[in-house]
């Protein structure tokens, strides 16, 4: 096992979180993970598990031991009468989507995120957007950990309650190394972009999320105009790529989206009239994919992120409320609000618990200060109920939690029973689960 033997920086991809582990392991078999664990425990230090560095919350910040699945990758087994696979923890989604699409399988959703490692992914809750299937951690049907005493343990439906939490658990209750996935097969999707209004939008909403499998809004500030996405499955052959999709992912989106930045980095009374030339690229079209290949789309704008999970009914009222708070303010915003939609699940820490929901979420550009924008948002959302994305940044403290997740304190007991050391927490995991610090 490869481990680091001096001090490396370490960032995540919003350089919002930085540290120097005084220890980084990179283990390639399930025994070099057991021995770093166990080795943490013995010598009574903390360990935590980085994946890409895609969450803007402190969750893998670590001074003294940082551990790295990225050669801890690939698939383990292949159950085809059963559509199910063994996959290790390391793999970045979007290997994962093209070593299933080889097998002539698919997952029922993907992320929008192609850097994210699996157990990554499903430890904080990353999500798509979608009719019967919201989260990635509602496809797992079974997981292997490391617990923090060295042991492996598999859970699986067979476990009961605690499979829906261990399903979702940012870490704190072992080191994921294998995750199994209910699959299907290939599919493709129709993807459609379609340049809208708000107003427009919300009143159509329920026929929209009843007609469509997969729904996601982007909605400008400052101006009426929406982004609406649609993929719904198809038996029509993949096309190519229209030119109008490359113009806007990477023209409008990552080149025009980059200086309309830095412009407004410079200038910040430029923000309106930013997100008004913004939409300007948008336009009407579609194109057919494979279903792995129908949801990623580059980012080379780096931003900081927050985002809650309001009851969907409550969608209109807190979407209005936003753009009164954000005209009134004069908040200094250019980066779409993205809406995306999941059904009710029964996961503990999921932010779609028990009910179905709208995610919503709000992005200021990298250098800009957001902490007044994000603070405003959050005390809205907080007055409909939301729920924070444990990855997304938030100023949410356990007593708080505890009133938002029905199973709160059953997750707090049963970390405290599978580590009751702590060896698998840092000091912000402590403060948010409510564990004392040594």
């Amino acid at each position: 096992m490869r481990r680091s033997l001096a001090p490396q920086p370490w960032e995540n991809w919003a350089r919002t979180v930085a540290c120097e582990p005084a220890h980084r392991a990179y283990p390639v078999t399930l025994e070099e993970v057991q021995a770093e664990v166990l080795r943490c425990a013995e010598e009574g230090e903390r360990l935590r598990v980085i994946g890409r560095g895609h969450s803007f919350t402190p969750l893998c910040h670590s001074d003294e031991n940082q551990m790295s699945l990225d050669r801890f990758t690939g698939i383990d087994g292949v159950d085809m009468a059963q559509r199910r696979v063994w996959v290790r923890a390391g793999t970045r989604l979007h290997r994962l989507g093209e070593m299933l699409a080889d097998r002539g399988l698919a997952l029922d959703l993907f992320s929008d995120s192609k850097q994210q490692t699996l157990a990554g992914a499903i430890s904080t809750g990353t999500h798509g957007t979608g009719r019967t299937v919201g989260s990635l951690s509602t496809l797992v049907t079974g997981l292997r950990m490391v617990l923090a005493d060295g042991s492996v343990r598999t859970f699986t439906a067979d476990d009961g309650e605690v499979f829906d939490a261990v399903r979702l658990s940012l870490g704190a209750l072992g080191v994921i190394t294998h995750v199994e996935l209910a699959c299907r097969d290939s599919y493709r999707l129709e993807v459609r972009r379609q340049r809208t209004v708000l107003d427009t939008v919300l009143a159509q909403l329920d026929d929209l999320r009843r007609e469509h499998r997969h729904l996601s809004l982007y909605w400008y500030p400052f101006t009426r105009h929406v982004q609406l996405i649609t993929r719904n499955e198809t038996t029509a052959p993949a096309t190519r790529v229209p030119t109008q999709r490359f113009v806007q992912d990477v023209l409008t989106d990552n080149v025009m989206g980059w200086g309309l930045s830095r412009m407004t980095r410079s200038v910040p009374a430029m923000a309106e009239r930013s997100s008004r030339l913004a939409t300007r690229g948008l336009r009407d079209h579609h194109w057919v994919a494979e279903a792995h290949n129908a949801f990623a789309a580059p980012r080379w704008v780096r931003y900081v992120e927050s985002e809650y999970a309001v009851p969907v009914a409550n969608l209109g009222l807190v979407l209005r409320q936003m753009q009164r708070l954000i005209e009134a303010l004069q908040f200094r915003v250019h980066l779409p609000v993205t809406i995306r939609f999941a059904p009710a699940d029964p996961l503990w820490l999921s932010p779609a618990h028990g009910r179905d929901v709208a995610y919503i979420a709000i992005h200021m550009a990298h250098g800009m200060p957001y902490a007044d924008y994000f603070a405003a948002m959050g005390d809205l959302f907080d007055r409909h109920g939301g729920r924070p994305h444990w990855g997304k940044l938030h100023d949410k403290t356990a007593r708080e939690l505890r009133k938002l997740y029905p199973r709160f304190n059953d997750f707090l007991a049963l970390r405290q029973q599978l580590d009751p050391r702590g060896v698998l927490l840092n000091r912000y995991l402590s403060g948010l689960l409510d564990v004392r610090e040594r």
